[in-house]
């Protein structure tokens, strides 16, 4: 089945190379992705040894699973940022590994540019051994709102249709959805926002290309930012600043964790195998 190519794969190689240099002076919302994923981490009691860092970026998350003694391998479809964290050049929806290969599986900040997400997802569930552990942590729906709104504003002062200039973003019921429908089991997905402040616009956009963020879209180009319609944006942002004059704009990052399937693990009770209703149970609570 051809997959649908929403992003362009040779654009996004060449973002994360271009963003690979400066990526620390950008890497905000990549390091609380990272924090948090190593918290969830932190809540299973079982050791790992061979864990797979998928979109490694500058290799933070690599080393951090290191530093607990694991053996880690690092893949990141930029070859500056693979070869700076000592791993190899892969997309994310096309894994060079054997099935069970490994028992973690992390990935932080590059799972929403993919184009066969679910491709990828089930086949970091092939390379999981049974109850192997996926942790994976992304932008999602809800982030860059403003810009959204200015972006819109500015391209309809200039006449023009209206194009697409930011990509799609995955909210935490499909997240959680898509888990599932790869074969995870145990499965959870949820959502964390984070509110950053921007003085204009081009501050924000500055971040967005930093990070390897900038439109990735495939097809067409949209019109290119000029200095009416850059002008028209920046009045458009700036609208939208609260009394301090700075930007609030929000970057909703989507968590999901879950299992490669094993008989060791706790299944749920059989379809009416409970031994009192429900319904009695809330009747005991109103009395």
């Amino acid at each position: 089945m051809d997959v649908p190519q929403i992003f362009d794969p040779a654009l996004r190689r060449l973002r994360r190379d271009r963003a690979a240099p400066l990526y620390g002076d950008h890497a905000f919302l990549r390091e609380t992705m990272v924090e948090g994923l190593l918290e969830r981490l932190d809540f299973v009691t079982r050791p790992f040894k061979d864990a797979l860092d998928l979109g490694c970026a500058d290799g933070s998350l690599t080393r951090a699973l290191q530093a607990r003694g694991m053996t880690v391998t690092a893949t990141d479809s930029g070859a500056r940022f693979a070869e700076a964290a000592g791993g190899i050049v892969a997309d994310e929806d096309h894994l060079p590994f054997a099935p069970e290969s490994f028992d973690l599986i992390v990935s932080a900040g590059a799972l929403d540019t993919v184009n066969d997400l679910p491709g990828a997802l089930v086949q970091c569930r092939r390379a999981l051994r049974p109850d192997g552990l996926f942790l994976a942590a992304f932008t999602g729906a809800g982030s860059l709102a403003k810009l959204r709104r200015a972006l819109i504003a500015a391209d309809s002062a200039m006449g023009d249709a209206v194009p697409q200039r930011i990509h799609p973003l995955i909210d935490v019921r499909a997240a959680g959805d898509l888990l599932g429908r790869t074969g995870f089991v145990l499965t959870v997905a949820d959502s964390e926002p984070l509110d950053v402040g921007y003085s204009d616009v081009f501050r924000l956009m500055t971040d967005l290309r930093g990070m390897a963020a900038a439109n990735l879209l495939a097809g067409q180009r949209p019109p290119w930012l000029g200095r009416a319609r850059l002008a028209a944006l920046g009045e458009a942002f700036a609208a939208q600043a609260d009394e301090d004059g700075r930007v609030r704009e929000r970057f909703e990052t989507v968590f999901m964790t879950g299992w490669a399937p094993s008989p060791d693990q706790p299944k749920p009770a059989r379809r009416g195998s409970a031994t009192a209703s429900l319904a009695a149970a809330l009747k005991g609570r109103s009395e």
